[in-house]
């Protein structure tokens, strides 16, 4: 029987909550509230309970589930998050029977799926993490990392829609001018479809880019945030052999996402959640 992944899940375990709690810089929690540079934020600290996680991906036929602590945290700066997080999430997968695997922060661990950096990480110097991880045949996840100062009285979604886009395409630009030839064997998925940077290609080779190694390079997107429109384009521009389903849940449902995969067909939903991520994982 098929199995259906979704790429790009956060999920926070204990550890992790109680290290939030305890802090006095940001980001911290107080109570329910997530306090980070950038604003103040209300959550649903039952969500990342193990046991509602599972029900959630239930409701939606998501057999395996790969989280991560997302860069937009700070924890590449903030090294005792990513160790909280590495510690805590092992045990979760532990208790999971199968149904959570993880990408460790930053650095290749054994017991993890492969790893995730952000989108500022990616442009500098990744040597040792890139080689690991393709040696090893596990994939890199790269997610837009720490939000940049917004304009006055911007509204409420620019660092959704405008930073992180921005991020991704210049992480995913950086990746196929040099890394991409350089780790032909390490597969990288690229999160929120590296910003829309499918769409940039015939501009890239009109200003004496190679367009080509998009094509060929070992180089996925996964499309949380966007619709059928978006994927379509996505679609036409790479072949739906580069999509891998993922949600950014719970700060999305993964129901909107998958609406939109399947207005494009039941062949590429199977496709996208199941047929691709077996293969980028090297399962059979």
């Amino acid at each position: 029987m098929a199995t259906n992944y979704d790429f790009h899940q956060h999920l926070w375990p204990e550890q992790l909550l109680s290290l939030l709690s305890r802090r006095r810089e940001l980001p911290r929690l107080k109570g329910t509230q997530l306090e980070l540079p950038e604003g103040t934020f209300e959550l649903d600290l039952d969500e990342h309970r193990l046991e509602r996680r599972l029900e959630l991906n239930d409701r939606h036929g998501i057999d395996v589930a790969v989280v991560s602590l997302q860069p937009t945290l700070g924890w590449e700066m903030e090294p005792e998050l990513a160790e909280a997080f590495d510690e805590g999430i092992g045990e979760v997968i532990a208790a999971s029977g199968g149904r959570i695997e993880a990408f460790a922060c930053g650095e290749y661990r054994p017991g993890f799926l492969g790893a995730c950096v952000s989108s500022y990480r990616l442009m500098g110097d990744l040597e040792e993490l890139t080689g690991a991880l393709q040696s090893q045949g596990q994939p890199l996840f790269v997610h837009p990392g720490l939000p940049a100062p917004v304009p006055v009285a911007a509204p409420s979604w620019w660092t959704a829609v405008v930073d992180y886009t921005t991020q991704m395409q210049a992480a995913y630009a950086a990746w196929l001018a040099g890394g991409a030839s350089r780790y032909p064997e390490l597969p990288v998925v690229f999160a929120l479809l590296a910003g829309g940077a499918p769409f940039q290609l015939e501009r890239l080779a009109a200003r004496g880019g190679d367009a080509e190694l998009a094509a060929i390079a070992n180089i996925y997107f996964e499309p949380s945030s966007y619709g059928p429109h978006a994927l379509k384009l996505c679609l036409d521009s790479l072949g739906a052999e580069r999509l891998v389903f993922g949600s950014d849940a719970p700060v999305l449902d993964p129901g909107e996402t998958l609406k939109a995969l399947r207005e494009l067909g039941e062949k590429v939903t199977h496709q996208v959640c199941s047929e691709n991520p077996t293969r980028l994982l090297g399962k059979r």
